[in-house]
């Protein structure tokens, strides 16, 4: 197999499931790289030995050595702490901060074509960050979180309506924390608006309003339940954007990407809906907001940007 996929950070619970996801669906030959040298050629065996029950010929390899990572297509960066109980994104900002620097200087030096696609919270100023340090293209830095926030999203829905999760579709907008935004109107059942099936009977208000109050809170409530940062939902959405980025799927899909006055926000990363291709966040797709959506995005926008400050991005 010719294409390479890195996942620093790959013997975390985040970055295992991203690796597998990969080797799974035979997208690319996988490094993880891990300060963890042991626990990173363990995890890379293990998802090997899995592959032929797959029927994958992915090949991995677990390392602490950058030089292995030589080449690669697509870099996803899933190293920094964890949230704990109590803990907010915008706590982890200094240390995963400083562990961005590190990370991007290796993937710069060893892959300096490569699509980095950040995971590590908070996640917009962390983005941010490895644009910066990198001096890649917009393109090709591009953030995991609106997909996160959207499958939840998704899911939530599904199970209020009982219906599949194949009929929904959502859009969520703005920094991924407690601001982001997520949007009923352009969010369907079947091609019908979330706002339309509150018209007709399907869905009350209320419960459309506490469905997007959980959806904001989601990493937040896994957190509290399990005693650490969810790991089966991010690491799979990363995969997503593997996925749509190796095979050219021109996939739309809300992203955290470096804005130059789309939506009215201008230098710096927010989730907002783009055309993921083998170029990276090659379009930019701008919907119509209300007064109130572009209010609260504004807001997002703003928290978002007071992270990125402190840490001088």
């Amino acid at each position: 197999m010719n294409r390479k996929v890195t996942v620093v950070g790959g013997a975390g619970n985040v970055g295992a499931t991203v690796a597998r996801a990969v080797a799974i669906k035979e997208l690319a030959d996988v490094v993880i790289v891990d300060i963890n040298a042991e626990k990173a050629a363990g995890i890379a065996l293990d998802i090997f030995q899995s592959c032929p029950i797959d029927g994958s010929d992915t090949r991995l390899l677990g390392t602490s050595d950058y030089a292995a990572t030589a080449d690669s297509d697509v870099v996803v960066i899933t190293s920094g702490v964890p949230r704990k109980p109590g803990m907010s994104r915008d706590d982890l900002l200094q240390v995963n901060y400083k562990i961005m620097q590190t990370v991007t200087e290796q993937v710069v030096k060893y892959s300096p074509n490569a699509i980095i696609v950040p995971v590590a919270n908070p996640l917009d100023a962390m983005a941010q960050a490895v644009y910066r340090i990198s001096g890649f293209p917009r393109e090709r830095v591009v953030g995991m979180a609106g997909v996160l926030d959207s499958a939840r999203f998704r899911a939530f829905i599904a199970e209020e309506l009982q219906v599949s999760v194949e009929n929904v579709h959502a859009f969520v907008l703005g920094g991924h924390g407690d601001t982001m935004v997520p949007l009923p109107r352009y969010s369907t059942v079947a091609g019908i608006p979330l706002t339309e099936m509150v018209t007709l009977g399907y869905l009350s208000q209320e419960r459309l309003d506490a469905i997007v109050t959980r959806t904001a809170n989601g990493g937040a409530e896994i957190t509290k339940l399990v005693g650490t940062s969810a790991w089966y939902a991010p690491g799979a959405s990363a995969a997503v954007m593997v996925e749509a980025i190796l095979k050219d799927k021109k996939l739309i899909v809300p992203c955290s990407v470096f804005l130059t006055g789309e939506y009215g926000v201008n230098d710096q990363f927010l989730g907002v809906p783009v055309k993921l291709g083998k170029g990276g966040a090659e379009q930019v797709i701008q919907i119509t907001l209300t007064a109130d959506e572009q209010a609260a995005l504004a807001k997002s926008a703003a928290a978002v940007k007071e992270l990125a400050k402190v840490i001088g991005v």
